[in-house]
């Protein structure tokens, strides 16, 4: 029996197979069924992290603000709470009403460890603390992620709810472990200084958390191009197929709850140093609340959606609810306003837009969306003016029916502040449900033209 010719090896430069003369050798070159080519390098997501990692590291720089300070360091949090939180409801089509049982429970495990290491009783840096709090998390989603993940839909949204009241009502009942009202609060400055770091000025807390911030990005994102990523959201989109090939579709799930308890622990641990207290708040439903409302507002459809609500997050606890006592109300309406006109969230409105610019038919619209800008603002300005009047009127009394408002100054009792007030909000709304239909029907005849110009691209 003759042996058959060993296939030539390709050149290792350019995976090419190398000419040996000859149809016949040239196709024993390359083995059947192995090709060889080159995947070009995709400059645009390499623009997107560096501008990414640019911004974490100039933010502070910019706004140099203790508030400025304060917040950017909130939203480094924030950020990896939402998008672990995104990893179950986006990726993974998993509606969870107990995200910040994690995140909380790592904060605990956080500050305690923290005190443990300022007792002299660890030797641990600080700088890993958050690492410590994301073990507990990855622990406590394994022992409750198994239960809740048996369940999909609705069950498993109830489910999370109890858990989380369970949790949350323990808080109250375990003092020892919880500190009780009072909470458990640490120092995070302790053992030696290293390169001068010792975490007491808020500029190096941020810069611990910015780093934390772009490495859990950066790991979440290649989570959603792995197999299992894949794979979960395959089990979000068509669990019976997914059944059907053979996976176990609740032990995918139960995997993507153990990364996502993972990365809410450490941004629970970072959370416990930056504020050095930890109270029954970050183990309750408002927070969990608060990371399913602005995972949502941002678009939980798209990966860089939690990064935008998590700030927005951070912006409406922080600002908005010193503005206004009424911020609850505000938000609410928002939420109802995105619910009802953009469900993909801000992220899917930028999305739509950078599809319009591509195909050049984004300065037709630019009239429409200033003039519906204008009709917003002005219907916002009646609404709010109405809204903060009732609110002064109820919980101010005893300062007068006087009240200032953007800089104006009038009587919350008088007729024709009211008057005035449901005027601009009515005809606020007349023009912009003028101007929204006017933008429906230039929205549509654009994306009629980007429709034809993509099958006369494919025709091609």
């Amino acid at each position: 029996m003759t042996p058959s010719p060993t296939p030539a090896s390709p050149d290792p430069t350019t995976g090419a197979a190398p000419a040996t003369g000859g149809a016949a050798a040239s196709r024993r070159a390359v083995p059947r069924g192995q090709t060889y080519h080159f995947k070009p390098h995709n400059v645009g997501r390499w623009i997107v992290w560096g501008f990414y990692a640019l911004a974490l590291l100039v933010a502070p720089l910019l706004w140099t603000s203790s508030l400025a300070q304060t917040m950017l360091t909130q939203m480094g949090i924030a950020i990896i709470a939402c998008l672990s939180y995104n990893l179950l409801l986006g990726q993974g089509g998993m509606l969870s009403f107990g995200h910040a049982v994690y995140s909380g429970l790592g904060a605990y495990l956080a500050i305690h460890t923290l005190n443990m290491v300022g007792g002299g009783q660890l030797a641990l840096p600080v700088s890993l603390i958050p690492i410590v709090g994301g073990i507990a998390g990855l622990c406590f989603a394994a022992l409750f992620g198994y239960v809740s993940t048996k369940k999909s839909g609705t069950p498993f949204a109830m489910i999370t709810l109890g858990l989380g009241e369970l949790i949350w009502s323990m808080s109250l009942m375990l003092p020892e472990f919880f500190g009780g009202e009072g909470g458990v609060s640490s120092n995070r400055v302790v053992g030696k200084a290293v390169m001068g770091i010792t975490f007491g000025p808020q500029i190096q807390v941020y810069y611990l958390i910015a780093v934390y911030c772009f490495v859990c990005t950066a790991l979440l994102f290649a989570f959603t191009r792995t197999p299992l990523g894949r794979m979960l959201n395959a089990v979000r989109d068509n669990p019976e197929r997914v059944e059907f090939i053979g996976y176990d579709t609740q032990w995918v799930r139960f995997l993507a709850f153990l990364i996502a308890g993972f990365f809410a622990g450490v941004s629970g641990g970072l959370s416990a140093i930056n504020f050095e207290i930890v109270t029954a708040e970050v183990v309750g439903a408002a927070r969990s609340g608060a990371y399913l409302l602005f995972t949502f507002l941002g678009g939980a459809t798209f990966f860089f959606g939690p990064i935008i609500g998590a700030v927005l997050m951070v912006v409406a606890l922080v600002l908005l609810s010193e503005l206004t006592k009424a911020w609850l109300l505000y938000l609410g309406l928002v939420f109802l306003f995105m619910v009802m006109y953009a469900p993909g969230g801000i992220a899917s409105l930028i999305m739509m837009n950078l599809r319009l610019a591509a195909f050049g038919k984004l300065g037709r619209l630019w009239p429409s969306y200033l003039g519906l800008a204008g009709a917003a603002l002005t219907m916002l300005v009646g609404g709010s003016a109405m809204v903060e009047m009732l609110y002064h009127l109820q919980l101010n009394e005893a300062l007068g029916p006087q009240m200032h408002y953007l800089g104006l100054a009038f009587n919350a009792r008088s007729v024709e502040s009211w008057f005035g007030a449901g005027l601009v909000l009515v005809t606020g709304l007349g023009l912009f449900e003028l101007l929204r239909r006017q933008f429906k029907a230039e929205w549509d005849k654009a994306q009629e033209e980007i429709e034809k110009e993509i099958k006369r691209r494919e025709s091609l």
